[in-house]
């Protein structure tokens, strides 16, 4: 099931979105300014959304020092049946934010793992070495790939020349990515590449 497919079903993509965030954040309460802006959804769709939740009792509120909170309700009739269908759309490869790494910088390699290969046991997500690196344009991708995945991102940018020097220190951190599933999105180092390709043999 594609994203699309679960935004129509769902009536609106504000909808999808919110309801993924829910669902992968569960242990976590928010404010209603940080859930419009992880989500990168407008003020308005965001309260009526919030106001359905509350209404059939998906989402439950609570006031700390005269601030409104708002978490997901794991007591939720169809709270289950709810967190299957969000992990069963797997949105993660699709991501359509993924398509504009290309426009932070000159990218050497881009390299995903974590939520995006479904593996829960590897520390990064998303690894990039980019020279001449856009810090603003680095902050408005991740912004973006973290409001269609619903959670924040692990994530490291470093640059051509600190990838080789780590990898000639036989760096552990970075041998074990390359060893664990992953996604090559960009590889434009072709000794690099090599070099995976003989890690995962």
């Amino acid at each position: 099931m594609s994203v699309e497919v679960l935004e129509i079903l769902l009536g609106s993509k504000a909808r999808a979105r919110l309801m993924r965030f829910f669902i992968l954040n569960p242990n976590k309460e928010y404010l209603f300014s940080e859930i419009v802006k992880k989500n990168l959804l407008k003020t308005n769709e965001t309260r009526k959304e919030l106001g359905a939740f509350k209404k059939v009792g998906f989402t439950k509120e609570k006031k700390k020092k005269n601030k409104k909170y708002y978490q997901i309700n794991s007591k939720f009739s169809f709270y289950r049946e709810i967190e299957k269908l969000i992990i069963k759309s797997d949105i993660f490869p699709q991501c359509k934010s993924l398509k504009k790494i290309k426009r932070i910088g000159n990218v050497k390699l881009a390299l995903t793992s974590g939520v995006f290969s479904n593996n829960s046991k590897s520390k990064l997500d998303l690894l990039l070495v980019v020279d001449n690196v856009s810090r603003v344009k680095l902050k408005n991708l991740i912004a973006h790939l973290e409001a269609e995945i619903g959670k924040e991102l692990r994530y490291m940018v470093i640059n051509s020349d600190e990838l080789v020097y780590r990898l000639n220190m036989l760096d552990r951190f970075l041998i074990n990515l390359f060893k664990e599933p992953h996604n090559l999105l960009i590889s434009r180092m072709p000794k690099v590449k090599q070099m995976i390709v003989r890690l995962k043999k």
